[in-house]
């Protein structure tokens, strides 16, 4: 073999080393994306309607939508205790409203002419003006406001790894911990929901505290309670865990009226 046959092998066999190094760079393991943590509802108002399934309860069919609990029902014509079936069809929307619905536009009528002025009338008595009412010309609140309730207790010690914020889309707290902590109901109440059905919430607790007052528990390792069970408040109902999400924490939100406020408003400093 000359010379030259001897470096130009040598050359391809450089060659093919820097290929291989390149290739074994692009093809090593990639970083994975973290599995996102959505507080918000899987199955929004999207349609008129949602068919029930199994493990649905009507609670947990209006924690999904953002609704209340009793709106669903007095749509529906369902009756307490609430109990609905798979196949079961379930409006969203008040009758005679649809998702498509919008509100018609309200022409602006012109303003009339101004009216000539007239001469006041010698010594024209004064009619008394009868007292007004204070909030007599207010039209009535579609929704009564919610009777206050409590007392409330933590659910669990942690550090809050993130506040309320709606806007945000975070519509409670999501408090840090270790798995296996100890998650106690925050207030006397009932077990309404109990299940891994609402994506993003993991294994979900809902309890039922008044007419008007619901808390949830996402997130959770074990579950210690099932559905219809009487919780009294700091009464353990689960372990934390990380369900749902990438962190071991617990996602806590108490509903107020089917509308999230924020958890700091109720629990004690």
């Amino acid at each position: 073999m000359n010379r030259v046959s001897a470096d130009y092998l040598a050359w391809r066999r450089l060659l093919a080393v820097a290929v291989l190094a390149l290739l074994t760079a692009c093809g090593g393991s990639r970083p994975t994306a973290p599995i996102s943590d959505r507080a918000a509802p899987q199955r929004q108002p999207e349609s008129d309607s949602r068919t029930v399934v199994r493990g649905d309860t009507l609670y947990s069919i209006a924690w999904e939508s953002g609704r209340d609990y009793k709106d669903l029902a007095a749509w529906n014509k369902i009756a307490p205790p609430y109990t609905i079936k798979p196949g079961q069809q379930i409006r969203l929307y008040p009758p005679g409203e649809t998702r498509a619905a919008t509100p018609k536009k309200i022409e602006a009528k012109p303003l009339p002419a101004p009216a000539p002025a007239k001469e006041p009338a010698a010594k024209a008595k004064k009619e008394p003006v009868p007292a007004k009412t204070e909030g007599a010309d207010k039209p009535p609140d579609p929704k009564p406001p919610g009777k206050e309730f409590g007392p409330w207790a933590w659910p669990v010690k942690g550090k809050i790894l993130n506040p309320f914020n709606e806007t945000a889309g975070n519509k409670g707290l999501d408090i840090a911990g270790t798995r296996g902590q100890t998650i106690a109901a925050a207030a006397d109440g009932r077990v309404v929901y109990q299940g891994g059905g609402l994506r993003g919430y993991g294994q979900l607790i809902i309890v039922k505290h008044s007419d008007d007052f619901l808390s949830a528990y996402a997130h959770n390792d074990k579950i210690h309670v099932k559905e219809g069970d009487q919780v009294k408040r700091g009464q353990k109902i689960a372990e934390m865990g990380n369900t749902g999400t990438d962190q071991i924490k617990l996602h806590f939100e108490i509903r107020r009226q089917g509308v999230p406020v924020d958890p700091l408003r109720y629990l004690p400093k």
